[in-house]
């Protein structure tokens, strides 16, 4: 089946004794036993199972073409499920410009547990060949990155990888399944927050991890999740399943409207540098184009010319793309990245990324164009 059947079916099956089309909430926190004390009916208790948590599981896990999928209460809880899978002495490989809250997770809470942590420019092959030229235990590829969108070769580097004995993790959060599939390419692991593309209206938060195998990867990353506790609601496992079956119609939709942004950016004289990969001009659209088939993406960001305080100028004149965090949502949003990033931030001070939503692009570039007209007045 295709991914848009597969987002409708999987995990949404009518209901054989109500006919219910649409899957109940499944709140329960507990199960019965059975008379021998046994749990045929599957479930025994919600922090290990529900039944809601299991669609939902199931659903993630056919869209990205994996074998089993966990949920966690956030993106941040996933990435830490597979990071759970180091051991003191263990080495990972990250990228240096990724989404911070990983970066920060990596060196606050992984290192000093005695995990060997190294960034690379993951766009670079041969930084990640000299940064595997040791032993190395996993290898976590974000791409299109957070939030310059630089691409990484996925299959090259898994390659590089699993030479080494790394198991290989991809943040496919920007991307999705309906762009690219990590799995089919060599990673091991595939992780998303939930909280963006596949929630997508800014009201749920969540995480996953896909392994591409049943295996000791699946059945470790299953055990911390019980074991942990840090699991969705039943609530929030109905949210992000309901919002699934729009998926695909969404990303396809934001992706035309971020092509068309990007391509105006190039045009505004305002307008220092644009990130992103579907322009030509990318140093990683080869790439993107042949890892990511069904698009490049509805995030971009542009530096505004000027520096910092215009950059926080041209946003505050914005009228329709609102100033938040978040992304992958319905609407559009807009961000200063270096200022939540941190000290470690390696993002320019002019730059502003954008998660583009499902507004007309015409709206969208009329709101830009306008904020950014009043930017070259003030500096003429």
């Amino acid at each position: 089946m295709k991914l848009e059947t597969l987002s409708v079916h999987i995990g949404r099956g009518v209901d054989p004794a109500t006919g219910e089309v649409a899957p109940p909430i499944r709140m329960s926190t507990t199960f019965e036993r059975d008379v021998d004390g046994k749990f045929s009916r599957g479930f025994t208790y919600s922090r290990a199972d529900n039944p809601g948590r299991r669609d939902l599981e199931q659903c993630i896990a056919a869209l990205e073409g994996g074998a089993d999928a966990t949920c966690y209460s956030s993106g941040s809880a996933a990435s830490l499920a597979v990071f759970s899978l180091l051991r003191p002495g263990d080495h990972v490989v990250a990228p240096i410009e990724s989404y911070h809250g990983t970066a920060k997770q990596l060196r606050d809470i992984v290192a000093p547990l005695g995990v060997r942590v190294s960034f690379v420019d993951m766009t670079s092959l041969s930084k990640v060949t000299a940064a595997l030229s040791g032993p190395a235990q996993l290898v976590w590829i974000e791409t299109p990155s957070n939030p310059m969108l630089n691409i990484s070769d996925i299959q090259a580097i898994a390659e590089l990888a699993q030479r080494r004995g790394a198991v290989v993790c991809c943040d496919n959060t920007f991307a999705t399944p309906v762009l690219q599939r990590p799995l089919e390419i060599g990673a091991d692991l595939v992780m998303h927050s939930s909280t963006k593309y596949f929630g997508g209206h800014s009201d749920v938060m969540g995480g996953a991890v896909v392994t591409r195998d049943r295996g000791s990867l699946a059945e470790r990353l299953r055990d911390y999740q019980g074991t942990a506790g840090n699991v969705p609601s039943p609530f929030d496992c109905w949210l992000i399943r309901r919002s699934l079956t729009t998926l695909a119609c969404r990303i396809r939709t934001q992706t035309a409207n971020a092509q068309r942004i990007a391509e105006y950016l190039t045009r505004s004289e305002q307008v220092e540098r644009v990130f992103y990969p579907g322009l030509e001009t990318h140093p990683g659209h080869d790439i993107a184009r042949r890892q990511m088939a069904g698009g490049f993406g509805a995030m971009l960001s542009f530096c505004v010319r000027g520096g910092r305080d215009e950059a926080f100028a041209v946003a505050a004149r914005l009228r329709l793309i609102t100033r938040a965090s978040s992304l992958g949502s319905v609407e559009s949003l807009i961000e200063h990245r270096a200022s939540v990033e941190g000290p470690h931030s390696v993002t320019p001070q002019n730059l502003l990324r954008v998660s583009v939503g499902l507004e007309h692009a015409d709206d969208l570039i009329g709101d830009l164009q306008q904020a950014l007209s009043q930017a070259g007045r003030l500096t003429q």
